[in-house]
């Protein structure tokens, strides 16, 4: 409590000092005489500068001014391929909307679950400069199968095509899609491919979420995993309903949503914006 109270007294010049007086909340400012409000202290201080806190509690490794206890995680879980490392740079220095691309230690969680399955074929949904489906391809191995969709690989293919080509072994196991996710989902359904995948990675339009979520279970094996990213989204979620935006909306729906499916095992954890993980049981 008094560590929080310090960080307000360092982000404000009338604040001159803070001190606690029992359940009394003493504001010691510039001007005038000290206010005295008495209030649960926590929930004062929670109210006060929650905006402030939120993005250190709720963010990318790769943003600055992470959390220091991101940075150390991270730090002792991530271990970049050149091919990875290399990709990261390009889009984080030169692709428009760089903030979209997925966090290392999000990616890192996947490849494990992948290396734990032994899983081999992989969906990847929302493509942007191909980070994601750079790491299921190197986890799946040889005779490795990543479809990874988007409605456009423009990115894709400005970014990530020079890196990922230069291993033509991984290059090959990513088999580009460049359609609408879910027209070509119903159709591998259609074709009878359910039950087919072992993992699946969801980080496209947020509107689609729950969308997604359905058809992806499906073509879900017993035992294969499904990650969706973003599903935090900077926090928003834990707000007031009142507020969601529709991109808000759908995830709070998907993660209710899996969390109530008979059909999956699942976990929601705070790790990058966010990943709620499912086990098709």
């Amino acid at each position: 409590m008094k560590n929080l109270l310090r960080n307000i007294s360092a982000v404000s010049r009338n604040f001159r000092r803070f001190s606690i007086d029992r359940h009394d909340i003493i504001v010691h400012c510039n001007f005038g005489q000290p206010w005295v409000q008495t209030l649960d202290p926590e929930k004062w201080v929670a109210k006060s500068i929650g905006p402030s806190i939120k993005m250190t509690i709720v963010s990318k490794s790769y943003n600055k001014g992470a959390d220091s206890v991101i940075n150390y995680c991270t730090k002792l879980t991530v271990k970049l391929h050149p091919l990875q490392a290399e990709l990261q740079e390009a889009t984080l220095n030169n692709a428009p909307f760089a903030g979209m691309l997925g966090a290392p230690e999000v990616l890192t969680i996947g490849a494990n679950f992948i290396h734990l399955i032994g899983g081999k074929k992989a969906l990847d949904i929302g493509t942007f400069t191909g980070a994601s489906a750079l790491a299921w391809a190197i986890a799946t191995g040889k005779d490795g199968e990543v479809y990874t969709f988007d409605v456009s690989h423009e990115n894709y293919k400005q970014f990530g095509v020079p890196v990922i080509s230069k291993d033509e072994e991984i290059f090959k196991r990513i088999i580009p899609v460049e359609a609408p996710a879910l027209e070509r989902l119903d159709r591998m359904i259609a074709e009878g491919q359910s039950g087919t995948f072992d993992f699946a990675f969801i980080d496209a339009d947020k509107e689609n979420y729950p969308n997604y979520y359905d058809r992806v279970v499906t073509l879900l094996r017993k035992g294969g995993v499904l990650m969706i990213d973003n599903a935090l989204w900077s926090g928003s979620v834990a707000q007031d309903p009142s507020t969601f935006t529709e991109s808000t909306k759908s995830i709070d729906e998907t993660n209710q949503k899996i969390f109530k499916d008979d059909r999956t095992h699942s976990a929601l954890i705070n790790c990058g914006d966010g990943i709620h993980i499912a086990f098709k049981a």
